[in-house]
C-alpha cells in the first residue's frame, strides 16, 4: 500500500529536531510513499516561514528533494476538484482534500493529525 504523506509527516520525517522525528522515521521504514504538489508546497511554506522553522529556501528544497529521492517517492497530481472533497469546517480543508486525493489514487493518507475522520487516513504512530 502506498501512503500519500501529509505535510506534518514530511516535516517530522525531514527535520531531525522535530519532536516526532524518530517515531515518524521508524514508521516510514519499508513503506511506499507518495507526495503531491500540495504536500510539497506545504512543506516548503512551513519550513521557510519565519514563525515556524525559518529555514533557508534552498536548504529546504534540497532536504525535500533528498528525502523524496531516498524514499523513491511517487508523485501524484492534485487532480481532484476541490469541491469533490467535503470538509465540515475551515481547519479540515487541506487534510480532507489530501485524504480524498489519496483515496482517489488507491492510497492511504499518512498523517500525525489524530482528528481526521476520513476512511483513507492512517495515523503515523
Amino acid at each position: 500500500m502506498t501512503h500519500l504523506l501529509d505535510v506534518n509527516v514530511l516535516l517530522a520525517a525531514i527535520w531531525e529536531n522535530h519532536s516526532q522525528h524518530a517515531k515518524t522515521f521508524r514508521w516510514l521504514e519499508g513503506k511506499d510513499v507518495a507526495v503531491c504538489p500540495l504536500s510539497e508546497l506545504g512543506f516548503l511554506r512551513v519550513s521557510t516561514n519565519p514563525k515556524a522553522i525559518h529555514a533557508p529556501m534552498e536548504k529546504t528544497r534540497n532536504l525535500l528533494k533528498r528525502f523524496l529521492t531516498e524514499r523513491n517517492a511517487k508523485r501524484i497530481a492534485d487532480d481532484l476538484p476541490a469541491l469533490d472533497s467535503r470538509p465540515q469546517k475551515s481547519e479540515q480543508v487541506t487534510d480532507t482534500y489530501l485524504a480524498a486525493l489519496a483515496e482517489k489514487h488507491g492510497m492511504k493518507f499518512a498523517t500525525l493529525d489524530e482528528s481526521i475522520g476520513h476512511s483513507a487516513a492512517v495515523l503515523v504512530n
